[in-house]
């Protein structure tokens, strides 16, 4: 019998079609194997262990957890909010769903009460009901307008406090300078529907990331020292705010006891009490987000400690930072500062990842986002005695 099929090649569209799946696997491939080339790289204390929790997250910045394990995530360059989803409950995710996209340096997002705010430099937008509607995501409520527009350390860390507020930091508008308005170099407070604006702590060059003592409810944030005064001056900060107003330095003061040399001199005939850092971090290491551990996976000695997420040096003619450090505390004050994970930066100087937040999830896991990859990484630990 003779066989009267013809073969049949794709058409022009159905090519078109075609390659364009053939780059989009690729691309997800792609970005699997350069999070887990990454992932060997890292280096942990004994018993503690990093896994890849999602690869395809560009530009991955400020985290935030929603209901049902839903991990939100920011990105500074991309103008991106994300939805991670889990949904078998293995700690990998399985969807990314994009919440927004054209905004304005949506780096900061915080979560409460079923809805999701994001901060978009001037704007406080809330996405309403958000969990249940990760597909076809509402339109956002503005919650406030009024905040500087400018690019320069424009882009935000938000998060609710204990004392159900939104607090929002406000950079300098520049490396170094001393603005008019008290707004700028500053951390505020707002309601959750936008009113009631106050500054909790002046004196801030650039906080993107805090967080509250478990025990104390004091507030404790990062700040990034300014540039352009060597390798090794100033330091990055480590902060504790003990009561609302107080002044951490900038422009005029820098470490503990760097006096600026444009703005000193004025800082000094001001007869002001400027707080020094609860810990200087090294120079130029970019500390971005922190969080104090209270879960019980990790070993005791974690409880109620600080972990930071150090961007990592641009400002150095040598890198440092690139890696997550843990600051132990006693009595409210600082007793070590020392390298918990590291390996985004080679001994060569080549960099594999920069860390930006960190997210304690309900098992005491910690996620850890990276803007460079795109990557959230996920560390636990088991006691291996």
């Amino acid at each position: 019998m003779q066989n009267t099929s013809t073969t049949r090649f794709p058409s022009g569209w159905e090519q078109l079609m075609l390659l364009f799946l053939f780059v989009c696997l690729m691309g997800c491939n792609s970005s699997q194997s350069n999070a887990q080339e990454t992932l060997e790289k890292l280096q942990l204390p004994k018993g503690f262990k990093a896994e890849v929790y999602a690869s395809d997250v560009p530009n991955a910045r400020q985290l935030a957890l929603g209901e049902n394990g839903i991990v939100y995530a920011g990105s500074r360059d991309k103008g991106t909010v994300y939805a991670i989803v889990d949904n078998n409950g293995n700690y990998k995710a399985d969807q990314v769903h994009t919440i927004a996209e054209g905004l304005r340096m949506p780096s900061g997002i915080a979560y409460r009460n079923g809805s999701l705010y994001v901060g978009a430099v001037s704007k406080i937008l809330r996405f309403d009901n958000i969990d249940n509607n990760l597909q076809n995501p509402p339109e956002p409520t503005v919650v406030a307008e009024s905040y500087p527009t400018d690019g320069h350390h424009g882009w935000k860390f938000i998060a609710f406090g204990p004392d159900g507020k939104l607090y929002i930091p406000v950079g300098a508008p520049c490396n170094i300078c001393d603005p008019d308005d008290d707004i700028y170099a500053s951390i505020t407070r707002i309601n959750p529907d936008g009113t009631g604006r106050e500054i909790v702590a002046h004196g801030v060059r650039n906080s993107v990331g805090f967080d509250w003592d478990p025990q104390t409810g004091d507030l404790w944030f990062t700040d990034n020292g300014r540039d352009w005064l060597g390798d090794n001056r100033p330091p990055c900060e480590l902060n504790h705010v003990t009561e609302a107003g107080q002044h951490f330095g900038y422009p005029y003061k820098h470490g503990s006891n760097i006096w600026d040399p444009e703005f000193g001199d004025a800082g000094k005939s001001m007869n002001r009490n400027f707080r020094s850092p609860a810990q200087e971090l090294g120079p130029h290491v970019a500390p971005l987000g922190m969080i104090f551990y209270t879960g019980d996976m990790f070993p005791d000695s974690f409880k109620n400690q600080i972990l930071i997420a150090e961007h990592g040096s641009w400002n150095r003619s040598e890198k440092i930072g690139y890696r997550i450090t843990k600051v132990t505390l006693s009595n409210g004050e600082a007793t070590s500062y020392e390298p918990f994970v590291h390996g985004w930066l080679q001994e060569n100087g080549s960099v594999w990842g920069r860390p930006v937040d960190l997210l304690q999830l309900p098992d005491g896991s910690v996620l850890i986002s990276d803007d460079h990859n795109g990557t959230i990484y996920r560390i636990t630990y088991k006691n291996e005695n």
